[in-house]
């Protein structure tokens, strides 16, 4: 198999309506943190939400263990929060934790597990519960992922509509566990390494890197975009945080397949576009290293804004800015 890259322009957000309120722009969840075994992981589900809400995202609920959920509020005060049930080691309890997850995930629009979530039976059923209830699209990250892979037969499974997000170490593990075998390094062989997955699992693939994948099985594009400098803790998060906001306030299955809105798989080479603009923003104005995940969020804006042009006679500076979408959207 050999992937022919898809060229085609990048397709505009739909536009934001002027009388909007939060409500209207959609509610990210994120699904994340980790205080097991001593371990304690909170910035990475803070990171996450500050991107969704950088994307225009309305509001962002954040789910975290008990114990560090004040952690990741105090780094995003923006956010509301519910906590994880834990035992006494700080491990997630499977059947606690079920009952949250649906109170949680009720109202939203769009949902990212896995940042800092850490692993065990408990995080596996987090991951499994979630992909096989959830109406709403999952943007799947880091442990999430990881969990998927130590799930048998996890395919049959999925529910949800579907995006992951792994890099190459994750992608393996994953792609193993279901007999895939292509390398996700290689320039190579990454489109098609991503593609294989995303068929095998119905779903869009992100396959990080440079250079970085998106497919969703039938279509396949690289981002030539990037610097160095986003190779550091946290960008991955951001990532996962940006596509889930712009899903929120933009996925609509229904226009997106008669291509009057955006699909998955054009929502993610649009997040991934932002997200490399926003590296090269960085390094233009500071150095070629010494980013910090959250300066990356806070770039977003205006790189979306950058990111393809607009209608004639309007500018970025003017409410309801985006253009119409004039190109089939998929998945």
């Amino acid at each position: 198999m050999s992937q022919s890259l898809d060229t085609a322009p990048l397709p505009a957000l739909p536009p934001r309506p002027d009388d909007g309120h939060k409500g209207t722009f959609g509610t990210v969840v994120v699904v994340g943190g980790c205080c097991a075994g001593g371990v304690v992981m909170a910035g990475a589900p803070a990171l996450a939400g500050r991107a969704a809400l950088r994307a225009g995202a309305g509001l962002c609920r954040l789910l975290m263990p008990g114990p560090v959920l004040g952690l990741g509020l105090g780094m995003l005060p923006s956010a509301t929060g519910l906590d994880l049930p834990v035992d006494g080691e700080g491990a997630i309890v499977p059947h606690a934790a079920a009952e949250v997850l649906d109170r949680a995930v009720a109202g939203a629009t769009s949902l990212v597990v896995g940042p800092g979530l850490g692993s065990g039976p408990g995080v596996e059923s987090v991951a499994l519960r979630l992909l096989s209830h959830a109406e709403i699209p999952i943007v799947a990250d880091a442990d999430a992922i990881n969990a998927m892979a130590r799930i048998p037969d996890v395919f049959r499974e999925i529910r949800c509509p579907l995006i992951l997000t792994p890099h190459p170490g994750e992608f393996r593990r994953l792609a193993e566990s279901m007999r895939l075998t292509l390398d996700p390094t290689s320039r190579a062989t990454r489109p098609d390494a991503a593609a294989a997955l995303a068929q095998r699992l119905g779903c869009v693939v992100v396959l990080k890197g440079a250079g970085t994948v998106v497919s969703d099985g039938l279509r396949t594009w690289r981002c030539d975009r990037g610097h160095p400098c986003l190779a550091t803790a946290g960008t991955g998060d951001v990532l996962a945080g940006l596509l889930a906001g712009l899903i929120a306030q933009h996925w609509d299955p229904l226009k997106a397949k008669f291509g009057a809105s955006p699909g998955l798989y054009d929502l993610a080479r649009i997040a991934v576009d932002a997200h490399a603009r926003a590296g090269e923003r960085w390094a233009k104005r500071h150095a070629p290293a010494g980013l910090l995940a959250q300066e990356l969020a806070d770039l977003l804006p205006e790189a979306l804004a950058a990111g393809t042009p607009l209608p004639e006679g309007v500018s970025h500076g003017q409410a309801g800015t985006a253009r119409v979408v004039d190109r089939p959207a998929g998945t």
